[in-house]
């Protein structure tokens, strides 16, 4: 048997049901939230040896290689897989594909993904920035990272 909740009063609010954590007091009341995330903490994997550092670059490497490796398998079967079904169906007759508009649309397309990739280059270039830019102050994770990478993809 369901049971029916109360519908809610004008009075009821939502901020009633949440609390506002401070966390500025809660970091002075906790020392080590602010070791960990204050302004002098700098990058917390450089607080680990560098062999450490390059494992844990290494392992999430490994697993990032690894499921790109099965996602490009399975996408590459399923794109030449659909392919291969459209062409056995073309030449049977089931299919017709006018080729040019094919060829039409294409090329459409291409212009409109220049246009928009001419449009979306100083957001690019900002991501490329600030990607180099913790490349440099992690090396060690980051050459960890491309290693596993590597590795994972190879397996």
């Amino acid at each position: 048997m369901a049971t029916r909740n109360p519908r809610p009063t004008e009075h009821d609010s939502d901020d009633d049901s949440y609390e506002v954590l401070d966390l500025t007091e809660y970091a002075r009341r906790h020392h080590w939230w602010n070791r960990v995330f204050g302004h002098s903490s700098g990058p917390i994997v450089e607080k680990y040896s560098v062999a450490t550092q390059i494992v844990m670059g290494g392992v999430t490497g490994w697993c990032a290689g690894f499921l790109f490796q099965k996602v490009g398998k399975l996408a590459a079967t399923a794109v030449g897989g659909g392919f291969l079904l459209l062409q056995i169906a073309s030449h049977s007759g089931y299919v017709q594909v006018d080729w040019k508009r094919v060829e039409k649309d294409v090329n459409k397309a291409k212009r409109q993904i220049k246009r928009r990739a001419n449009k979306a280059a100083p957001e690019i270039n900002t991501i490329i920035e600030e990607s180099t830019e913790f490349i440099k102050q992690n090396i060690v994770v980051s050459s960890g990272f491309v290693g596993g990478f590597l590795l994972g993809l190879a397996s």
